[in-house]
């Protein structure tokens, strides 16, 4: 039987990916919000969506779906909306008795968590989580090998991630500590969440550069030793990807060697609504270490340059 949707935040970045996920599983968009107006890609996938710029009638009407018409009650909300306002988004889900669907991070502060916790318990009602790298094919295959092989020595990892960005950036709500939770969070996240499944929980951090930019450190999990280097800035790229003309440079080395898991990212928002819709599905305890390690590391003094655990990325700066 199909679902309802609605969904929050349809004129960003990541919506299609959820517009797709929904249409893909055979659901349905009922409802969609976004202050901008600018949504002419819901043409794409459904053509029959309410859609509101101003958030108190998007409540309205969710709230006359819920009481007057069973056949278009909301099962679930998809939030794409900016970071800062995922907590706000995923509580007023719950009050109309959806199931949220949230975009990384969760919440920005670890905090907010237990409340969730909270309200989750009181309502009977799921929240989930998108954590769509533990569903990526070749980081399910790497997570098994590391498994089975089960060395003494703690693997050395290095993590690089380089995706240019323009001033339009830095205007808007992604560029602001406070609203995007910084370079860490705002594109970090994923990878820390992604390494920490694979490799246990955080035992330290040390962050040895930062700006709005860019965001050098090292962490030692329980069988991993990570040195990290993200950057929003396109003169960190290596001299290849410039040659390629490629405006991001994604990589992860575990014992010097390449993990390729370039491919296989387009359809993935498709498989964790199916994990959802199928009883599976990631969840708040599930995103708790990695929202405590970003909030650790956007609060930690840079300590500069530090022997054999600063990134080379870094080195080269």
């Amino acid at each position: 039987m199909s679902k309802n949707f609605a969904l929050i935040g349809a004129a960003g970045f990541i919506a299609p990916r959820h517009m797709q996920a929904i249409k893909d599983t055979n659901n349905r968009l009922v409802a969609a919000f976004d202050p901008f107006d600018s949504v002419g890609i819901l043409d794409r996938y459904f053509n029959d969506v309410d859609f509101f710029t101003e958030f108190e009638r998007f409540d309205r009407h969710l709230e006359l779906l819920r009481r007057k018409d069973e056949s278009r009650k909301i099962d679930y909300v998809s939030v794409c909306s900016p970071n800062y306002l995922h907590d706000a988004h995923i509580r007023f889900a719950l009050r109309t008795g959806a199931h949220p669907i949230c975009e990384k991070p969760l919440v920005i502060n670890p905090w907010n968590l237990d409340g969730l916790v909270e309200l989750e318990r009181e309502t009977g009602i799921k929240i989930y989580n998108v954590l769509q790298l533990r569903l990526h094919p070749a980081i399910i295959d790497l997570k098994e090998e590391i498994e089975y092989k089960k060395v003494e020595k703690k693997h050395d990892i290095d993590l690089t991630y380089i995706t240019s960005r323009g001033k339009w950036y830095f205007y808007s709500w992604k560029g602001q500590l406070e609203k995007s939770g910084g370079v860490a969070t705002n594109v970090g996240i994923h990878f820390f969440d992604m390494l920490i499944w694979i490799f246990g929980a955080v035992k330290c951090s040390e962050v040895y550069y930062a700006d709005t930019k860019k965001m050098s450190g090292f962490i030692e999990l329980e069988n991993a030793k990570i040195r990290w280097f993200l950057s929003l800035d396109k003169n960190d790229l290596p001299d290849q990807a410039i040659k390629e003309g490629k405006p991001t440079y994604r990589s992860i080395t575990i014992d010097n060697k390449e993990v390729e898991f370039s491919g296989g990212f387009t359809d993935l928002h498709t498989i964790v609504y199916q994990d959802i819709l199928n009883g599976g599905g990631y969840g708040i305890e599930d995103a708790r270490p990695s929202i405590e390690l970003v909030y650790q590391i956007r609060n930690d003094k840079p300590k500069g340059m530090k022997n054999n655990c600063v990134h080379p990325f870094l080195n080269k700066k």
